[in-house]
């Protein structure tokens, strides 16, 4: 058996299914909406193998944007946006596609938002309750 994590992962799969409905996605976006869908990984795992799948192929880096703000690890963040690559082969989740179907209402929106907002130092967005 060769040495280290064998080339395919059910981790990596899954975000091949999940991205391939999503068309272009952040990290951090990725991990939430996997661990809403799939069972629970860690955001490192979830990096781990965007970072890997990127070496193979399975992802392409779509954009990198930086975001200002005032951040508890400093003033700006790097969002690295993907998209499904070449050699990904997705098969079609009706999973992913029944939760993307349902998240874009916007209730839902608005409660990612909400979520997402609690852990800024400074919310850009006002949220109407």
């Amino acid at each position: 058996m060769p040495r280290g994590r064998p080339p395919q992962s059910e981790i990596r799969k899954n975000v091949i299914e999940l991205l391939f409905q999503m068309k272009k996605g952040y990290g951090y976006q990725i991990a939430k909406f996997y661990n809403e869908i799939f069972p629970q990984v860690t955001q490192r795992s979830i990096y781990y193998h965007l970072r890997k799948g990127v070496q193979l192929k399975e992802f392409v880096v779509h954009k990198i944007e930086e975001e200002r703000g005032d951040f508890s690890w400093g003033s700006i963040a790097e969002k690295i946006y993907y998209s499904v690559g070449p050699q990904a082969q997705p098969k079609g989740d009706s999973r992913v596609a029944a939760f993307l179907t349902q998240w874009q209402k916007p209730n839902l929106k608005e409660k990612f938002t909400r979520f997402v907002g609690k852990f800024r130092k400074e919310k850009s967005l006002p949220i109407n309750p």
